[in-house]
């Protein structure tokens, strides 16, 4: 699991974070949420050790990445798998070369061993072998999330990271990816951390979601707690918009 506890972020004396604790469990979807500019990214970043926090502690396991020099981050970097929002592939690598380029940088595994990986990826993300030597312009918006999800569990991470996964794809597809991020965290039991704006995305898969506003934890809860929460900061972000409302209202008589 990942611990955050009484973790503070300043930049330029402005308060960014202020005492935020909370827990990301393994085999389930960890989700954050907020307003633009309320202190998701900063915390996502600061637990990743991109940022140096003020005051706190932030633990992989039992391991306070705090107290670690830089080389002992990167062995814990090592083990995160990142899935961006744009995908952020590479244009000029196919498909396989995609996926293949983080078994390149930082294994030693031999050619038959990197493609035996390579394709034990893909096919987990559900990409078809005639799609290999394809470029990233050459698939469609969703198969590019799906190849860009399979290059971040490549090095087999024990924690996976995704800013804003749907992030320009299609309700259809936004679906898709939400259900095979939740099947690939359970069948490896990852501690996955999505970072989102999708309010579908939270309905569907937020076993465990943390609202922040203005660098504080505001809320903490699943995605039936949330339909029923009387949080007014959080009912404010979530539900002033009457689809949503609706759709809280129906959720409600499902369950």
């Amino acid at each position: 699991m990942i611990d955050v506890k009484n973790v503070y972020k300043s930049f330029d004396e402005q308060p960014v974070l202020k005492d935020v604790s909370t827990r990301f469990e393994p085999g389930i979807a960890n989700l954050i949420i907020g307003r633009s500019g309320s202190g998701k990214t900063v915390l996502v970043k600061s637990i990743l050790g991109l940022y140096e926090i003020d005051k706190g502690e932030i633990w992989y396991g039992d391991v306070n990445l705090v107290n670690l020099d830089e080389k002992e981050k990167k062995k814990i970097r090592s083990e995160v798998g990142m899935v961006f929002q744009g995908g952020a592939l590479f244009d000029s690598l196919s498909v396989q070369s995609n996926v293949r380029f983080p078994l390149d940088m930082f294994t030693n595994m031999t050619a038959k061993q990197k493609q035996e990986r390579v394709e034990f990826c893909l096919d987990h993300v559900n990409i078809e072998p005639t799609a290999y030597k394809l470029s990233p312009s050459e698939i469609s918006g969703g198969m590019q999330k799906r190849v860009a999800i399979a290059r971040a569990i490549s090095l087999n991470p024990k924690y996976l990271f995704c800013d804003e996964p749907n992030s320009g794809l299609d309700p259809e597809t936004s679906t898709v990816i939400d259900k095979l991020l939740l099947r690939l965290t359970r069948e490896f039991n990852m501690t996955t951390i999505i970072n989102t704006h999708d309010m579908n995305s939270v309905i569907e898969i937020g076993e465990s979601i943390l609202f922040i506003s203005k660098g504080e934890v505001a809320w903490q809860g699943t995605n039936r707690e949330i339909l029923n929460t009387e949080n007014q900061k959080l009912n404010a972000f979530i539900f002033a918009n009457k689809m949503y409302a609706k759709m809280r209202e129906e959720r409600k008589k499902e369950m």
